[in-house]
């Protein structure tokens, strides 16, 4: 749904995101781009991965954190810094400040990945965990910095964070001067607000497609509002734009200059995530491949080419590893099977037999023989499957009933 309406444009300009990219020089990489068969022949045109996921620290928000410390008077950085994050920003904040000399301390919600973590602390700063989500965290950050001095680094809400993330706009009309589709994650805002910036100032051609968590999704409401509207309980596996309420900065520029917020649900996400690794051989986390949900979900809304921006690679492995169960579920990889046998030597030895015809793969086996819902005879069988996809579920499906087994579930 198109929510684009008239804003102010609060003082971010294109010279603003220029001079980032010259104080960016020798920093931040300038990231691949890659092409994407799959995409483009679902999309029937041409369709591009902006790799922001190759970054250093593995995300954009090194560009926007950079920037905004590196502006910081001799007195501010004195005082050290102070940011508040679920992982990326951390990560940025964290990075920039050692490579500026500047004292950093960085505030986490409890349930942060722990690689997250781990990098945050190895990149120098200090790490304190506190809140549940982003916005609890930032509340803490924040008091920190007025009770300290040290200067609070917002992961969104400031013109410079823009102006550096902006520099990935300027980036993809110089790999992709033909692009007239731009599609990127959304959280607080900050991406979408640089990025627009920048492309619209150059090429106000080029459409402009944010994306959102829909468990997540402050952003349309807001934008239907005219005002950031706060969301109660934000949830999603997408930590990384799991945020309750837009920014005041990126607000108006997303209003007056994104052409349009969509979202996604968490299969998407996972069939995202999914397809990045087995496609394209890309680990991208779930807030960095939801523009591909986007695109998987009405591939012909999108006018190509088209450029997804996957904006970070920083999952922690047990989530990979249940997203990934989730994705393959979704697509119809996995099966599970319950059904009821007679209860005699061999029976189970007989079933597997069906499914080896079929080329089902057996990942577990669940079997119960004293049930009061069962006959005298009979066992109950639960199996895990993984199959090849929804025509080969059913291809399974019917193997079992032409053998004779009553499949209950």
């Amino acid at each position: 749904m198109n929510y684009r309406k008239a804003h102010p444009v609060p003082p971010v300009t294109l010279d603003d995101v220029r001079g980032a990219q010259k104080m960016l020089s020798g920093v931040a990489r300038t990231t691949a781009m890659e092409g994407s068969r799959h995409l483009s022949q679902l999309v029937g045109a041409p369709v591009h991965f902006k790799c922001e996921n190759l970054q250093r620290t593995g995300s954009f928000k090194l560009r926007g954190a950079y920037v905004r410390i590196a502006g910081l008077l001799p007195e501010e950085r004195a005082a050290g810094v102070v940011a508040a994050s679920a992982g990326n920003h951390a990560q940025g904040v964290a990075l920039a400040s050692t490579l500026l000399g500047v004292r950093s301390t960085v505030f986490m919600p409890k349930g942060a990945p722990l690689p997250k973590i781990s990098a945050t602390r190895h990149y120098g700063a200090e790490v304190r965990l506190h809140g549940q989500v982003v916005d609890e965290t930032l509340a803490a950050a924040q008091e920190y910095a007025a009770e300290t001095g040290a200067v609070f680094i917002h992961p969104f809400d400031h013109p410079d964070v823009i102006a550096g993330q902006g520099t990935v706009g300027l980036e993809i009309l110089e790999q992709c001067p033909e692009v007239r589709t731009i599609v990127l994650g959304i959280g607080g805002g900050g991406l979408a607000a640089g990025v627009a910036i920048a492309v619209k100032a150059l090429r106000p051609d080029v459409r402009i497609v944010g994306v959102q968590a829909a468990g997540a999704a402050a952003y349309p409401p807001s934008l239907a509002a005219g005002h950031p509207v706060s969301i109660e309980n934000p949830a999603t596996m997408a930590d990384g734009m799991k945020v309750g309420r837009p920014g005041d900065v990126p607000f108006g520029i997303v209003g007056e200059l994104v052409d349009e917020v969509r979202t996604v649900t968490e299969d998407e996400l996972s069939a995202a995530l999914l397809l990045c690794l087995e496609r394209a051989k890309l680990v991208v986390e779930p807030a960095g491949a939801s523009p591909v949900a986007a695109l998987l979900s009405d591939p012909g809304a999108f006018e190509g080419p088209v450029v997804a921006v996957l904006s970070g690679g920083n999952v922690d492995p047990v989530l990979l590893q249940r997203v990934l169960r989730h994705g393959m579920s979704a697509q119809g990889r996995y099966l599970a099977v319950r059904l009821r046998l007679t209860d005699r030597p061999g029976a189970l030895a007989t079933l597997l037999g069906v499914l080896s015809v079929v080329d089902a793969n057996v990942l577990d086996v669940s079997h119960v023989r004293t049930d009061p819902r069962l006959g005298l005879a009979e066992a109950e069988v639960e199996l895990h499957l993984e199959t090849k996809g929804p025509e080969h579920c059913a291809e399974v499906g019917r193997a079992l009933r032409e053998a004779g087994y009553t499949v209950i579930d």
